[in-house]
């Protein structure tokens, strides 16, 4: 299961601190992260090794991200947006949220409904049963 893990520049400590309160789901070896490049560069330095990085989404992360949802790489994203500030690539950002509509793509742009991906995709994973160990 891939999740791709993108925020503005407001939103980063939020995004950080939404997954360190969420380890024991972003731990998971059935889990692969992709990460904008700064984004993904916090997220690491609180902890989480495991997690591949593209450009950051000025330098054309977002459009990366979107590839991979055009190729359907993509299970979920998670993109935390700040909706009261002007940014620069506003074309790749909306790209990547059409991109996520036009192949069906989950995407959680707050908290609350990240919240809300997170749960159902923990649910859906299956656990370890004892017989596997």
């Amino acid at each position: 299961m891939n999740i791709a893990l993108i925020a503005h520049d407001g939103k980063k400590a939020d995004l950080v601190s939404f997954v360190l309160q969420r380890m024991d789901f972003f731990k998971r070896k059935e889990l692969t992260l992709i990460a904008t490049g700064t984004t993904g560069k916090m997220i690491m330095d609180a902890g989480v090794s495991h997690i591949q990085r593209v450009a950051s989404g000025p330098l054309g992360g977002d459009a990366e991200i979107g590839a991979m949802v055009t190729r359907g790489e993509m299970d979920a994203i998670i993109f935390f947006r700040d909706p009261l500030d002007k940014h620069p690539h506003d074309v790749d950002i909306s790209m990547l949220l059409r991109l996520c509509d036009v192949h069906n793509v989950p995407l959680a742009t707050n908290q609350k409904s990240a919240h809300i991906l997170v749960s159902f995709f923990n649910e859906k994973i299956e656990p370890l049963k004892t017989a596997d160990l």
